[in-house]
């Protein structure tokens, strides 16, 4: 799906970079996931991926997996230079917290992504889905 093209170090990206990729990667992953389960109107569709892709959702995910001491140091490390990236701008419907936390999460998921860490992703991201629907101990 990259097309034979590689990004040139993606671990030297900065934070907002990285957010960049992996919000799109989430995304991919939520749509292939609404469409598995059988989902096919579009505006339903949309509504649904939001409960995934919102900012407050991927806060919760990132905490959650924080929480239960899922995320390697690379992970970590990875996460900190999200949430400590400069975008200059926070949506108005969330906080800059929240926001920080959904970016932080969104360069995780871009540097796994970038870096060709499949199996990791997939686990990452299957996490993610039962945290956001409730499943399997999933945290508050």
């Amino acid at each position: 799906m990259k097309l034979n093209e590689q990004v040139q170090e993606p671990e030297q990206l900065n934070g907002l970079a990285l957010a960049y990729m992996g919000d799109g990667v989430f995304e991919m992953y939520v749509r292939f996931r609404l469409l598995a389960k059988g989902g096919v109107r579009p505006n339903k569709l949309h509504r649904e991926a939001k409960r995934y892709v919102s900012a407050k959702a991927q806060s919760k995910i990132l905490r959650c997996l924080q929480e239960e001491e899922r995320l390697t140091e690379k992970e970590v490390s990875v996460v900190r230079r999200g949430r400590n990236a400069k975008s200059g701008t926070v949506p108005k419907n969330t906080d800059r917290a929240t926001y920080q936390d959904s970016t932080a999460f969104e360069a995780m998921i871009g540097l796994l992504y970038l870096t060709g860490e499949e199996d990791r992703l997939d686990e990452i991201v299957g996490r993610s889905f039962e945290i956001i629907e409730g499943k399997e101990g999933a945290h508050g």
